[in-house]
Parts: structure tokens; sequence; C-alpha cells
């Protein structure tokens, strides 16, 4: 995998873009203090400062122009999703040159497993995630391990476990016009930054080969695709298409390509994680057998086994978040991401 070998070749790749405010309104009556005053906080490492007095519309302005003076990269805590996707868009409007995010709950609907003894019935866990939100909260992953100039608008979900951002960092594609590149390679590498080979390549997360072509959907986007052009092993071409009519918006000399989901693999560490999973099955099955808890320790054999099956072919399995501890070798104890 075509990855950055250390932090100065990584930082070569990170987008050197400032914040820029657009807006045809100046800062008046006591904003200039107020933004003077957060700023010079800031600058001193003050931990907690309070914003008092202003309006809603009014303080969104007045962080803005904070953030465009300290150039800091910038994540805004809402209580709900509601106000999160107002200020998601009143941020996106004031700097539409730079990486506003948005990042809450995928969920739509969620219902955890449960069993209930008395009938003997085990309930499976059930979801429904919501395709583009899934998609925005990878676009904010992907724009914080590849850009500077990052305001991320989210909700309390922010809070919860997510995966190890340094596998995020490091599990991306680095390509180059003029680079070498055999194509078999690079679809292994797709393939491990859990991309779907599709022959449509219609949607976020696919990718398809023609020839010495390889157009690829990148997960975190819904607007465009990204056309690689070969020549033998070498990369000729790198192209932003348009999904539909494959009209050329913008031509690139190097492209960092993310990972698909969030959930990202380490491959190094699988032979080790899959062993953790194993150690703590046998473990946990015994447990339920001395409990003679008999159908609950086959049950939980027969799933575990299949989970570790999916991981050792493809990297991947439906809920491989139940298996972050051992994914990311953390001791006992340990907080997750």
């Amino acid at each position: 995998m075509n990855l950055p070998s250390d932090e100065s070749d990584k930082n070569q790749y990170m987008a050197e873009k400032k914040f820029k405010l657009v807006s045809k309104n100046k800062p008046a009556g006591h904003q200039p203090e107020a933004i003077k005053k957060l700023v010079d906080g800031i600058n001193k490492n003050k931990k907690y400062q309070t914003l008092l007095g202003a309006t809603g519309t009014g303080k969104t302005f007045t962080i803005a122009n904070v953030i465009e003076k300290t150039q800091k990269k910038t994540l805004i805590l809402a209580h709900n999703k509601t106000l999160a996707a107002q200020l998601y868009l009143e941020f996106k409007e004031l700097f539409p040159n730079n990486a506003v995010e948005y990042f809450v709950s995928y969920f739509d609907f969620y219902q955890p497993e449960a069993y209930i003894p008395r009938t003997d019935m085990y309930i499976e866990k059930s979801s429904v995630t919501n395709d583009e939100i899934e998609m925005l909260r990878l676009a904010s992953l992907n724009s914080l391990s590849t850009r500077n100039d990052v305001i991320v608008v989210a909700s309390v979900a922010c809070i919860y476990p997510a995966a190890n951002p340094e596998d995020f960092d490091i599990y991306r594609i680095i390509l180059k016009v003029g680079n070498t590149l055999k194509l078999s390679d690079l679809k292994e590498n797709l393939i491990r930054l859990n991309y779907a080979r599709s022959p449509e390549c219609n949607e976020p997360g696919t990718f398809r080969i023609k020839g010495d072509v390889v157009d690829i959907f990148p997960g975190y986007v819904s607007d465009h695709i990204i056309r690689l052009s070969f020549f033998g092993d070498e990369l000729e071409e790198i192209r932003k298409i348009h999904p539909t009519d494959s009209s050329v918006i913008e031509k690139y000399t190097s492209y960092v390509l993310g990972p698909a989901n969030e959930y990202i693999l380490n491959f190094e560490r699988k032979d080790t994680a899959i062993k953790r999973i194993q150690e703590e099955l046998m473990f946990r099955v015994q447990e339920f057998k001395n409990q003679q808890k008999l159908v609950e320790a086959q049950r939980l054999q027969q799933r575990t086994e299949y989970d570790i099956d999916a991981i050792k072919e493809f990297g991947f399995c439906n809920g491989i978040e139940n298996y972050a501890f051992h994914l990311e070798l953390r001791e006992k104890g340990s907080t997750p991401w």
C-alpha cells in the first residue's frame, strides 16, 4: 500500500489551506471585544471560556471570526441533531472554501441484542443506518486526516467509541501521476480499505476496473468519482469526474484516497487480534458450560467462529465494532477511542 513512511512524508500530502471567513457582515457592537478576548484566551491556553449575551446567529458569527484568527481545527458540539444540522449549514455558508463536516449518529433505528431466558429466545441486534449520514461521518474523519482547515459540527454521538484514528490516518492510498503501480496491487489495497468491486461503480465505497482505467467512488462523497488512467503500470492521469455523465470536473497530479467506511482492520495486528478473540471465546464458552448453559455456549461459539472466518477472509464482518477491544490490541481497563 502506498502509505506515508514518516511524519514529514505524510505532511506533504496534507492540504495547506487557511480558514477564510466569507461574509458581507463585519463584527459590530460588543463582538470585536469578545472576539479579541476569546482569541487571547485560546493563545494563552485557557481551558474554559464562555461567550454570553449573543443570539444564536451572533454567536456563530463571533466564533467564526475566532476560528479565522486562530487557524485551528475546531470541534463544535451541539446537544442534538437538529441544532447540529443548523450550525453545520451556517458554518458551511461562512466557510465555503474550507472543510466543514457533520458528525452525528447514523442510526435511524437501533435495537440491542437481547436474550429472553423464559422462552429461550435470542433476539439479534437490529439496526437501520442512514447511508448519507454515514458518508458525512466518514467525510469528517477523512478531512481530519488529510486537511488542516477542518471544522467538525457534531452531536454528543462524537463522544462514543469510534475507530482508532491512527489506523484511519495510516490506511489510505497515496496516488501520484507518474508513479508505478500494478493494477493487482491497487485492487488488493482498495479491498483492504473496504472498497467493494462493482461493475457499475454507482455508489460510495465501490470501484471498477476496465482495461487500463480504474474508477473509484470514495466512501465519503456522493458527487464525484476518481478516475485513474494507466499506461502499463504507470499512473498516467487522475481525474475527478461526474458520477452520471463522466464529465471531467477537475484534474489532479496527486490524490489521497481514504477508507470506504469507519472501521479499518490493521492487517499487521490481525493475527494477534484473532488469537485474542479465540482465547476469550474459549474462556466464555467454558464459562457457559460450567453454568450448564449449553445452548448459549453453542450459539456464542458458532457466531464468533463465523465472524473470525470473515475477518480472516475479508478483513471485515458485520458488527466488527464488537471486536474493537481485540482488534486494537487494547489492555484491560483502557479507554476506547
